[in-house]
């Protein structure tokens, strides 16, 4: 038997990947709470909370060891990513390893990357990716030192003398205006196809842990929602009892349990056979993109007049899950690249 046979279809996770979630569940509970969220509403950023995360090897463990990291597999940073997003943490971590990935796959070195890997120097990712000349949104960009971005058919790495002004968003990001040919300093890590190719690459990384985190976000939504039900009574019963709560939240528990078996086949795929499924990674984060904004609009609905004010924790969740995706540009660009894909393979010969 082919020994990638099983786990093509088997996404249970070994006991290292357990223990792994459940050291970064607790760290986020301890260190992510809602006011914590809250706090940095304005700037879309936690500056103690990301040294605290980088301090437990969160960025070093996305790069390989030649580079200084840890090594771990993107099913290790697909679970990272699903508690980052069941805290809503204000931290920039999956913008940060993408960019650094991607850096070090252009031939970035161990001193370059230093930096990088302990997060002294926090990067941003252009995770739009049209090449397309002039400004556009980087979600980290508004507190990033260098940011990675494709500039035609270039991957460069930027800085600026003055950190670009944020720009209020859905999404609560630390976003910000960058337009390539403003840059002070302008660093060509790759050009030409074989660089756009993993440029691409850095892309289907940042939308597979998109949408791990958006999968954490909606089961922590669906659970805030599940404990309010329990806990309200109508005609002496709790809501949880009636069809029209119940059955919402059993669609939750779909999605989350399809979302979070998605991202991390997509994840497994990236990691052992790249070219074998490439539609995945699009596929996750398009599922995600549409159905985590439905979740999260159902949970505030479930708690009323409570839900929509400014004080719920669901309110929070709901902003977020319609506005990370977004970061990435439109998903319906995503579902067009998924359809060319696969009407490709499906009319290439046998």
């Amino acid at each position: 038997m082919d020994r990638y046979e099983l786990r093509r279809l088997d996404y249970s996770l070994s006991e290292d990947h357990q223990d792994l979630q459940t050291a970064y569940r607790q760290f986020f509970e301890t260190h992510s709470t809602i006011e914590v969220v809250w706090a940095a509403e304005e700037t879309g950023f936690d500056k103690s909370l990301w040294e605290r995360l980088c301090a437990t090897g969160a960025t070093s463990m996305a790069l390989g060891e030649d580079v200084g990291g840890d090594g771990a597999t993107m099913v290790d940073l697909a679970l990272v990513a699903e508690e980052l997003g069941r805290a809503v943490a204000p931290v920039p971590w999956i913008d940060h390893v993408c960019a650094a990935r991607l850096w070090a796959r252009l031939g970035g070195s161990k001193d370059d990357l230093a930096d990088a890997v302990a997060g002294t120097q926090l990067l941003a990712f252009d995770a739009q990716g049209t090449g397309a000349p002039g400004p556009r949104l980087i979600a980290a960009a508004a507190v990033a030192d260098r940011i990675v971005a494709r500039d035609g058919d270039d991957v460069v790495l930027l800085s600026y003398d003055a950190r670009p002004d944020r720009v209020d968003n859905l999404g609560r990001l630390p976003m910000a205006w960058v337009d390539p040919a403003a840059a002070d300093r302008r660093t060509v890590l790759g050009s030409g196809p074989a660089a756009i190719a993993e440029y691409q690459r850095a892309l289907d990384e940042w939308q597979v842990l998109t949408a791990a985190a958006l999968a954490g976000l909606v089961e922590q939504t669906m659970n805030i929602a599940a404990e309010f039900a329990k806990n309200r009574y109508t005609l002496g019963v709790p809501i949880s009892t009636l069809q029209a709560i119940s059955h919402p939240l059993a669609n939750m528990a779909i999605t989350v349990q399809g979302g979070r078996n998605l991202a991390r086949r997509a994840a497994w795929f990236l990691d052992n056979e790249p070219d074998e499924r490439p539609e995945l990674p699009g596929c996750a984060f398009v599922f995600m993109a549409e159905e985590s904004p439905k979740a999260a609009t159902m949970a505030v609905h479930i708690q009323g007049g409570l839900g929509v004010s400014v004080e719920a924790a669901a309110t929070a969740y709901l902003v977020r899950a319609r506005g990370w995706a977004l970061a990435g540009g439109d998903p319906g660009d995503t579902a067009k690249h998924v359809a060319q894909i696969v009407a490709d393979r499906e009319a290439a010969p046998a």
